[in-house]
């Protein structure tokens, strides 16, 4: 599908679909937990999808309907996955996964798309042996799926590097279920909004542990536990957020964003300071979950630390690229094994709009100025696609993003939600 988008203003009210980093926990925690799960508000895209299917390969029985997912949870009986699990493009399905199949006494053969299939899981599997696990990767010399495990772990101490969350949150969740202490010891903590999410998702549902909240460097979890069923509606999800909220910041436009979730809970809504501080006019309306954006005054370059809002370096590259003077966002080297290189493809795209870029490992530069409309590529990564389209909306002529459908990895109806304001963006098959 190729996305056409021409420049233009946005007005009017939106609302933003569920979090997917909130469906997928609830999801898997719904089939390791004691009896039926109530999912409300799932994000429908499919990465979430994804976790279901994997909730099914592990032995629960669910039912997706409108609003409301069910999971008829195992109590920590988990079955041997009767066929390869493929978890798609989801990486945080990937590596929960593994850690789950890490519980089970026979072997789990892990896979997903071509995406994944690039993404590490041998730093897990290499942590996850110190609790007993076996597995290695299929391809010689390649740390990524296809991928096979088996356990049973246990409970003991085990090692991992802070720098990559999804590896200490899949640790963290199966950890209950171990007779015994399991002592999870980090180096370099970031990201860490993603283990708040994971530990109150662990705390609602019944479970206790210790951890050092000031500077995680470890956690600490005494089972055997077991999870409670879930009843729960999912936040709307500030990644999704950020897209429109940007939109809105590089256009002469103004917007209101209704159903936000302020508790908190999310990294991402840091984005909100971020373009308050590069002088984005935003007012937050805690009470009635909004906030309105209105566009037209220049936003200026800063240097933001992108360690705990590695999901938002696409658009906030793209925020650089019309904010007057320089921009640079930091610590951002873990977005380099996302679906894609997402610092180096975001050079490469913006560059070919006659941005000014320059990048090192941690870090990417944009410098602000005239934007021209192109033919970009979206290298078939939902968050590139989606930026790629907001720098659209403000660049000289028409911007062409190709494989625009891969939007649905998160955002399932992005075209339908920015449209509804007026952004006017076509689709081609």
């Amino acid at each position: 599908m190729l996305a056409r988008v021409k420049p233009g203003n946005l007005s009017g009210t939106l609302s933003v679909p569920g979090s997917k980093s909130h469906t997928i926990r609830a999801v898997l925690i719904a089939a390791m937990a004691e009896g039926k799960s109530f999912i409300h508000n799932p994000l429908p895209s499919r990465d979430c999808l994804s976790s279901m299917k994997a909730a099914r390969a592990f032995g629960s029985v669910t039912e997706e309907m409108e609003n409301l997912w069910t999971v008829e949870g195992l109590a920590g009986e988990l079955q041997v996955p009767e066929d390869v699990l493929d978890v798609g493009n989801s990486g945080t399905t990937l590596y929960f996964v593994a850690a789950m199949a890490a519980l089970l006494e026979d072997w789990t053969v892990l896979t997903g798309d071509h995406q994944i299939r690039k993404r590490p899981i041998a730093p897990l599997i290499e942590a996850l042996s110190e609790l007993g696990a076996e597995g290695f990767t299929t391809r010689k010399g390649v740390k990524s799926p296809p991928a096979v495990l088996r356990g049973p772990i246990k409970s003991g101490t085990i090692h991992l590097e802070g720098n990559f969350s999804q590896y200490v949150s899949a640790v963290m969740l199966v950890s209950p279920l171990l007779e015994g202490t399991t002592r999870i010891e980090i180096a370099n903590a970031i990201e860490r909004p993603y283990l708040d999410m994971t530990a109150g998702w662990m705390e609602q549902q019944g479970i206790t542990f210790d951890f050092d909240n000031e500077n995680y460097k470890y956690f600490e979890i005494t089972g055997p536990q077991k999870y409670k069923a879930v009843n729960s509606a999912i936040p709307s999800d500030w990644e999704s957020v950020a897209f429109p909220l940007v939109a809105a910041a590089i256009t002469d436009s103004e917007i209101t964003i209704e159903n936000l979730d302020l508790s908190g809970s999310q990294g991402d809504d840091q984005i909100v300071d971020v373009l308050k501080a590069m002088n984005a006019d935003i007012t937050l309306n805690r009470e009635g979950s909004s906030l309105t954006i209105r566009g037209g005054s220049p936003l200026r370059g800063i240097t933001i630390d992108c360690s705990d809002i590695p999901d938002a370096v696409p658009v906030l590259a793209v925020a650089g690229a019309f904010a007057e003077g320089t921009t640079t966002l930091t610590n951002v080297e873990m977005v380099r094994i996302k679906e894609t290189d997402r610092v180096a493809l975001m050079h490469q795209e913006l560059a070919k709009m006659g941005v000014e870029v320059e990048e090192t490992h941690g870090t990417l530069t944009i410098k602000g100025g005239k934007v021209k409309g192109a033919a970009v590529n979206s290298h078939d990564d939902h968050r590139i696609a989606m930026a790629l389209q907001v720098a659209g909306l403000a660049a000289e002529g028409e911007t062409t993003v190709s494989e625009g459908e891969c939007v649905a990895v998160s955002f399932p109806n992005f075209y339908e939600v920015m449209n509804s304001v007026g952004a006017g963006i076509i689709t081609e098959q």
